[in-house]
Parts: C-alpha cells; structure tokens; sequence
C-alpha cells in the first residue's frame, strides 16, 4: 500500500493524462489486427460481480453482458458472489483461472479497499489485467428543503456555527458517498455526523423522514426526490455537470478544483490472461459502450460512458489508489 503524501490529482487532470476525454469512448490503444483471439470464446463467458443482485455494479454487469455476448458470439452470464465489501468476489476472481472465462466487473470499491481493510485477498496493482473502464456516476449532496441550506457555502457556515447540529446519512461506511462526505468535512473544515445506513434507499428514506438532515448518496438514489423538490440538492462530486439537473454545480465549480469522487466501474481480467483476448474484450467493449442504446440505459441508470481501454484503466488504478489512501488517511479512519 503507498504511503501517498502529494496533492490529490483531479480525475481531469489523470483523463488528460492518460489521454481519455471524460464521457467520451476513446481509442484503443491496440491495433484491429491484434483484437481477435481465435476461436475465443468457446463456451459462456462468466461475469463475477462482487456485490448483491439489483445493485449499482450488477446493473452495468448485465447491461455490458447483454451486449457483450452478442458482439463476441456467445453467452455471458452474470455471477453475484457479494460479501466483505466486494472484497470476497475480487478475491475469487483474481485467484480464477486466467483464460478470459472468469472476469470482474467492479466498482471503484476496487481502488478503495486497500485503504479501508488491513489485508486484501488481492493486489490492485498485480493480481489483474485491466480491460477498460465502463462509466462512471456522481455522488450527490442534497438536504431536506425543510433545514432553510440552499448551497454548499451556506452547509459550512452552518455547520461552524452549530458543529454539533448536523448528520448525513451514506449507503454504508467505506462507500465512495462517506468518503464523499468524510472529503466534505476536511475541504470546509466542519465536522458534521456520519450515520451509515446499509444501502442508498434507506439512506434517502431518513432524510425524508427527517431522521437525518442531510445525506449523500449516488445520484441514481436521489436523482427522483430531487426532481420533484423533495431533496434539494447542494452539489455533485463529479467532473461536470449532470444533463438532467443543469442547475446543480459540482464541487469543482464551486472552487475545490481538486474535489471529484466519482463511483467508477470497471472491467478487470485475473492477470496473466492472454493479451489477444483482453484486447478482443477490450475492444468489443468499447464497440458496445458506444452504441446509442446502451448510452441511453447507462444514463437512465445514474451512469455516464467512460471507455479508456486498457492502459487508460492501468493508470487510472494507478492513480486512484493513493487518492483514496491519502483522502481516508485525513479523514481519521482506521483500516479494520
């Protein structure tokens, strides 16, 4: 694990890096030629998500696998093997035989985890062979219209005058909204309660109940109680704004240039798989990413297109690792 100590890199400023323009499909880096691995694949392909049926990450597993199957000429099934934190079906993934049968699709739980538990059953560095990213949702900050905050400045300055008066709901510790929040906290320099719930609606539940003042969640959670003005919504943590609520700034926007915590998902291969079908997974990923119907269901579901192949994903984990590490570090939490 890297003892991260610099400032935190933008997601803008790694997209440029490593040559991938947010929301856009970008080009592989490997030639047509190489992206056919003969007579692959030969039986059905199995997609392991390490996370409960219906959730966020099985959503763009069975979207991706639908798609998927019919662009390699084959089946590809959907696995649930939840537990841990995601860290039970990572694991049995990066241990599977690596011949493109077994491959992962994961959210950013992946670049998080390292920090968040003492021992890991894999290395996000060397245990898998990255395939591209798949989208990418943002986390959302929104209020009961009841508690009088109608932006984030005015968050903050309540917060520094009553520092005991607030708490916000999450969908669970160590999820990418606490950590949001935990990252809320020391840019304003407040201190405002955590209240973990164990999933998203729950979380939005008892803030319109008033249980809690605040919450942060995924914006597929909220993105319906803030459209008919049960929540009101103070920020996004994402690069950009999102297309169903133009009104709504980002933190960026609001002058914390290096504020982005995105909930990422990404498709993984255990490592040592061969380069020919990575490269024809890759590619016949990317070739489903851009199609206008699966660009629509994405987006219906909270999520924005991100395809960066297999270097651009390389560097992103590269990248993201130390950020998480360094963000729970300032935050005070402990690995368990």
């Amino acid at each position: 694990m890297s003892d991260y100590n610099g400032p935190l890199p933008s997601r803008r400023q790694f997209l440029k890096t490593a040559g991938v323009v947010a929301g856009a499909a970008a080009a592989p880096i490997f030639k047509p030629k190489q992206a056919l691995a003969a007579g692959y694949p030969e039986r059905p392909v199995r997609i392991v998500v390490p996370f409960a049926p219906a959730g966020p990450t099985d959503i763009m597993a069975r979207i991706l696998g639908d798609s998927l199957g019919e662009a390699l000429g084959g089946n590809v099934i959907v696995d649930n093997r939840p537990g841990a934190s995601g860290n039970i079906g990572i694991g049995y993934v990066a241990h599977a035989e690596a011949d493109g049968y077994t491959l992962l699709v994961v959210s950013s739980a992946y670049v998080v985890n390292p920090s968040l538990f003492a021992k890991v059953p894999y290395d996000p560095f060397k245990d898998f062979e990255p395939i591209t990213e798949l989208g990418t949702t943002p986390n959302m900050i929104v209020v009961s219209p009841k508690l009088g905050i109608n932006s984030i400045a005015e968050l903050f300055a309540r917060a520094k005058a009553k520092p005991d008066e607030l708490n916000y709901a999450s969908p669970g510790a160590g999820t990418t909204p606490h950590l949001s929040a935990e990252l809320l906290k020391i840019v304003g320099h407040v201190q405002i309660t955590h209240v973990p719930f164990s999933g998203a609606a729950p979380a939005i539940q008892a803030l319109l109940a008033g249980t809690t003042q605040m919450a942060v969640t995924a914006l597929p959670a909220a993105l319906p109680f803030v459209q008919s003005g049960e929540l009101k919504a103070l920020a996004l943590t994402g690069a950009h704004r999102w297309v169903d609520l133009p009104n709504v700034p980002t933190m960026v926007e609001l002058g914390y240039k290096d504020f982005v915590a995105e909930t990422a998902q990404f498709f993984l291969a255990p490592a040592r798989t061969p380069a020919a079908i990575v490269a024809t997974l890759a590619a016949k990923s990317i070739e489903v990413l851009k199609k206008p119907a699966v660009i629509a269901k994405l987006r219906d579901n909270g999520y924005e297109v991100a395809t960066s192949g297999p270097e651009g994903l390389r560097k992103y984990v590269k990248s993201e690792v130390p950020r998480w590490h360094d963000i729970i570090a300032k935050a005070g939490i402990k690995p368990v």
